[in-house]
């Protein structure tokens, strides 16, 4: 999958995303918080639990287990603190205060990766914030709702960055996502069932709205997320989810009948542009890694070469060396010859 597919997919699943914000919101109706986050990942982990035999077996040492452990539990935070947040702050502070995630996910990668930002990224984080809030219409004051939302973006920057860090070094994008949403719904469900309204009778008068979660915006839109972020940063990856928020004013639009004013169309626009150029910006850097492959080689970890390549330099070295040991290069010495070991040193083809 190229950098360029991998932005398109995370486009799609913010549309899902945005989309389902509307069924996010009269979930609430029926259920309380909790239990409806629950029932949302129980049906995205069965859903998506099938695929996990498809994958080769997950490696048997502790630092993959400690990598999914992490994931898992930021996921299953983040996704309870934004479900939490709607009941103390309106949809359209909550929906500003976590989309402030787009500036903490690079500031987030830096400290914990050293991924250091280039300056097209950070005006594009910014002005998606911005755009934001024009397309909030402001917010209207600061409470516990919003503090909630604000420690929802966070959570969600570090588990973007903890994600794309352990896609990149394990990948298994079902296992990694069966883990998140069945671990989420075995936190969450017990906690509704004790301090919430879980029952039958309210789950099966929610059943609209959990289908529209656990289906679309949890098994595929985070589904979406979870392998695209294999192949784009976790940076780029928060920009461009970014455009949810368009796409929930565009369902709320539709479904809600609400209508937008002038300063949130511009907002909306300041947001698809900061998107634009980061998609750009990926593709130009994409482009310009084939035209010069030698600077993929640039950013692998010192001394790791790419999967079916070797140095030349140490190719050649090590023919000199077997020539001198099989009598093939210049003799500097009468000393007896040792075996022949060449067929034994570039079996595989080397």
């Amino acid at each position: 999958m190229s950098k360029v597919t991998a932005n398109l997919l995370l486009l799609f699943a913010a549309a899902l995303w945005g989309f389902g914000n509307v069924a996010q919101k009269t979930v609430l109706d029926h259920l309380d918080a909790l239990s409806a986050v629950g029932l949302r990942c129980l049906i995205g982990g069965l859903l998506v639990l099938p695929f996990v035999l498809t994958e080769r077996r997950a490696p048997a040492d502790s630092a993959h287990s400690s990598s999914l452990a992490r994931v898992v539990v930021l996921f299953a935070i983040s996704i309870m603190l934004q479900q939490l947040c709607y009941l103390g702050a309106s949809v359209t502070n909550a929906s500003f205060f976590v989309s402030t995630a787009t500036v903490i996910t690079p500031l987030a990668a830096w400290l914990l990766m050293g991924e250091r930002p280039k300056a097209g990224l950070v005006t594009a984080a910014g002005s998606t914030v911005m755009g934001c809030l024009l397309l909030s219409g402001g917010i209207t004051g600061f409470g516990a709702g919003e503090l909630t939302a604000l420690l929802s973006a966070g959570c969600y920057a570090l588990w973007t960055v903890e994600l794309g860090r352990h896609m990149h070094a394990y990948a298994r994008p079902f296992t990694a996502a069966a883990a998140q949403f069945l671990a989420a719904a075995a936190i969450a469900l017990p906690l509704g069932a004790v301090q919430g309204n879980l029952s039958l009778s309210a789950a099966s008068e929610a059943g609209p709205e959990l289908v529209v979660l656990g289906v679309f915006s949890t098994a595929a839109a985070f589904g979406i997320q979870t392998a695209a972020l294999r192949f784009t940063s976790a940076s780029h990856a928060a920009v461009i989810v970014s455009v949810e928020s368009v796409f929930g004013a565009l369902g709320a639009a539709i479904f809600l009948g609400e209508r937008s004013s002038p300063a949130g169309a511009l907002g909306a626009a300041i947001i698809l542009g900061s998107i634009l150029s980061v998609a750009m910006s990926s593709r130009t850097s994409t482009a310009s890694l084939r035209a010069s492959p030698g600077r993929a080689d640039a950013a692998l970890p010192a001394g790791a070469w790419p999967v079916g390549r070797r140095s030349s330099s140490s190719m050649q070295v090590g023919r000199r060396q077997s020539a001198d040991l099989c009598g093939d290069g210049p003799r500097r010495s009468q000393r007896p010859r040792p075996r022949c070991m060449e067929n034994d040193l570039y079996r595989d083809g080397g």
